[in-house]
């Protein structure tokens, strides 16, 4: 942590003097273009989001329940934590995909499979139907959700990139959201199978965007480089970050330092390949980091609501199938409303400041919860059972300044581009890991041991708050090459620089960069 504190401490990109100021996201038709499609890839989330809200309500809906013989313990367990073990079967082969083919046919056979998913989930007529449409959409999002995120960030416009990829995460309380009050809505359809499968059905519908517009979106210029098609890269990167100048002295300098990366990482043969996650001291660290914050956005007490909210109300007294659905709904607006908020301070105020802050205010709320739910349990207060529902919304406002905008965004940033799409496989592997513990232990535990449960989470979320103190690195105001030097430190990132500064026809300082502006402003 010292480290890497003191390495960002003071730093400025490599690329900050050469933007130009009065090139903005709402006032550049291709920057607005660009985001359009950006937008396209964020979807993947919301689909991930729908699936986790959907099933919530789904556990309210009398329908549902009815019509799957009230599903309890083990079996709802697996309902829940099929769509996970789906995608645990298809991550051996989702980095391969995203490397080999490139990050839109990924995400293309991802959406493919989940709309043929949706489609069977919609129509099933047993549990087996259900549970088999559930492993389906598992494995055809692992394609979309590994590739998805790392296509943002590789073709961000430089001071968009770290909050549009924080958005990505965040989005998945928009998904959330809308299966939310659409299973609020369709609990009114009374004696009627509709009432589950419409939800069901609504959730195919970011996938069929993405299986028609994929393709008209642009391909990452770091995959392009790494394919030797070069051309096409510069044109992409000038296309969207330049007006279509090649000239531009921002695009020259990431053209150049994409390609000294990854040409640099190509002359390294233990910078590549899954051996090197786990034999370099920089990926080690990085490992260790990745892993930590996805355990860690899983198993800090939100899984109970994010899965079982009707079983916490119950704890509390709150049985009402419409006051639950209500709640949850109510919810993921705050959520959204908090998680995209943090998004956009990413650079202001910084990863690690987020991560502390989120830690201590989730630790502090999830004890008030642990201590009201008591005082229901012994006492039957009502006005305790309230105070829980405050400090679960109070909970998810902390949980939400850095488990949902930053995991996603911090894993991607951290990783080289030869390893980034393994390392965020093994990330969404630690994931799953953590989801199916949570939906198979969570439900088991909670009718065991009611609201006792909760200390558990109590002493996690303290070990949370030391791990991240000791290890999160701040990362703020770098590209994604320079971040390199918080890991394998400032020699390789030198050489990277070094290669790339000799590759410029010109020098990149402050008064060429406003000089080239002006020109090509007039040209306009």
């Amino acid at each position: 942590m010292g480290g890497g504190a003191v390495a960002n401490a003071g730093s400025v990109a490599g690329y900050t003097h050469l933007l130009d100021p009065n090139r903005k996201w709402y006032n550049n038709r291709r920057i607005i273009t660009l985001n359009a499609w950006i937008v396209l890839l964020l979807i993947t989330s919301s689909t991930n989001g729908y699936d986790g809200s959907m099933m919530n309500g789904l556990q309210s809906l009398t329908q549902w329940k009815g019509y799957f013989n009230n599903p309890s313990g083990g079996k709802l367990g697996l309902l829940n934590a099929i769509q996970n073990i789906g995608s645990l079967a298809a991550y051996p082969m989702s980095p391969y995909l995203s490397d080999g083919l490139g990050r839109r046919p990924a995400i293309f056979i991802g959406a493919a499979i989940m709309c043929i998913a949706t489609a069977i989930q919609t129509a099933s007529q047993s549990t087996g139907m259900f549970i088999g449409a559930r492993f389906l959409i598992g494995f055809g999002l692992t394609f979309a959700a590994n590739a998805a995120p790392m296509l943002v960030t590789e073709i961000s416009y430089p001071t968009y990139r770290a909050p549009l990829t924080s958005t990505y995460n965040s989005l998945w309380y928009s998904g959330a959201i809308i299966a939310a009050w659409t299973t609020f809505g369709t609990f009114k359809i009374a004696d009627s199978t509709w009432a589950w499968r419409i939800p069901s059905l609504l959730q195919g519908l970011p996938s069929i965007l993405q299986v028609c517009l994929i393709w008209f979106a642009p391909e990452s210029p770091r995959w392009l480089v790494s394919k030797g098609r070069d051309a096409e890269a510069l044109k992409t990167l000038a296309y969207y970050h330049a007006d279509g100048n090649t000239e531009d002295p921002l695009v020259k300098y990431e053209f150049e330092e994409i390609k000294a990366a990854i040409e640099f990482d190509r002359t390294v043969a233990a910078n590549v390949g899954w051996k090197s996650l786990f034999t370099k001291t920089g990926n080690l660290k990085r490992l260790r980091i990745i892993v930590a914050i996805a355990f860690f956005s899983q198993w800090s007490g939100n899984g109970l609501v994010s899965y079982y909210l009707n079983r916490v109300f119950d704890t509390i007294g709150i049985t009402d199938p419409t006051i639950q659905l209500l709640i949850n709904g109510i919810l993921q607006i705050w959520n959204l409303f908090w998680a995209l908020g943090a998004s956009f301070l990413v650079d202001k105020i910084g990863r690690r400041i987020l991560f502390m802050t989120s830690v201590a205010g989730m630790l502090i709320f999830f004890i008030l919860q642990t201590v009201c739910s008591a005082l229901f349990a012994q006492r039957n207060d009502t006005g305790a059972a309230h105070a829980v529902i405050a400090f679960i919304f109070l909970f998810y406002a902390s949980y939400d300044l850095a488990f949902t905008p930053l995991i996603v965004s911090y894993t991607v940033e951290i990783l080289p581009f030869a390893i980034r799409a393994k390392g965020f496989t093994i990330f969404n592997f630690a994931i799953s890991l953590s989801l199916i513990f949570n939906q198979y232990v969570n439900p088991i535990a909670l009718d065991a041991i009611g609201w006792k449960y909760y200390i558990v989470y109590c002493c996690w979320l303290a070990f949370e708050g030391v791990f991240c103190y000791i290890y999160i690195i701040e990362t703020k105001n770098r590209s994604l090459e320079e971040t390199a030097a918080l890991f394998d430190g400032e020699e390789a990132t030198e050489q990277i620089a070094g290669i790339a500064h000799a590759k410029l026809d010109e020098p990149h300082d402050e008064k060429h960069s406003n000089s080239s502006f002006q020109e090509h402003k007039s040209a306009a």
